[in-house]
């Protein structure tokens, strides 16, 4: 599957019990998060419960198609469960790209290369990773051309890019919601059928079907209800 939309709370439910099981689940309890509220506990809270389903269809796909020394990045990496995740999972060759300075109190640093830049706009080498995840960062400031064109430069060929985003079939207008310093976009059916055939100009095409309904929103945020896309791209050859 190319694509795929979260349908209901229940998948979120489901996946994080799916995340213990593996024992990758970083989500804090709340005596812990209770602990950070008073400065008991220091360092970066890294994942957030609601993105459980995302987080873990993004491991299983790497776990099927990515070796454990394959080069991997996670852009917009600053509190990413992801990153951490495929760390205990055993992969070995990671880094993350985060314009957030408090990158660098993110865990592992001295196993996961952090690069504080911004991933529109990297200073790594062309093809330099065999697969890319982005969990919920590119409806933020989202400029499709900017970030296709450094996807394609990243990637080697056949490589990934994987990512999430807020998502919902017909237009919800977001205008003036800033998130994070950023406009944010509930991206659309419509919209998706766009950034995929801009896709193409770029050397990054979808790997399977494509799936754009949803049965319910299962999200609210900012005044909105909305659910969840989650997205594969492959690199040509």
């Amino acid at each position: 599957m190319t694509m795929e939309v979260l349908q209901d709370k229940l998948q979120i439910r489901k996946a994080r019990q799916e995340l213990v099981n593996k024992g990758v689940s970083l989500v804090e309890s709340p005596l812990r998060s209770l602990m950070r509220k008073f400065r008991l506990v220091h360092g970066v809270a890294t994942g957030h419960r609601v993105k459980s389903w995302d987080v873990l269809s993004t491991l299983n796909f790497i776990e099927q198609y990515i070796a454990k020394d394959d080069p991997i990045l996670d852009i917009g990496c600053f509190a990413s469960e992801v990153i951490v995740a495929l760390h205990k999972l055993g992969y070995s060759n990671l880094t993350g790209v985060d314009l957030n300075p408090d990158l660098r109190k993110m865990p592992h640093q001295d196993s996961i290369r952090y690069e504080i830049s911004d991933f529109m706009h990297t200073k790594f080498e062309d093809a330099s990773f065999q697969a890319i995840t982005s969990i919920s960062v590119i409806e933020h400031g989202f400029d499709g051309q900017s970030l296709l064109k450094e996807m394609s430069r990243l990637l080697k060929p056949g490589g990934y890019f994987i990512a999430s985003f807020d998502y919902w079939p017909e237009k919800i207008d977001t205008t003036g919601i800033i998130y994070f310093g950023m406009d944010w976009k509930i991206v659309s059916k419509d919209e998706i059928v766009d950034f995929i055939s801009e896709a193409a100009g770029y050397g990054l095409f979808p790997i399977g079907e494509m799936m754009y309904g949803s049965k319910d929103k299962p999200i609210y945020c900012g005044g909105k209800q909305y659910t969840f896309a989650w997205l594969v791209l492959t690199r040509s050859a």
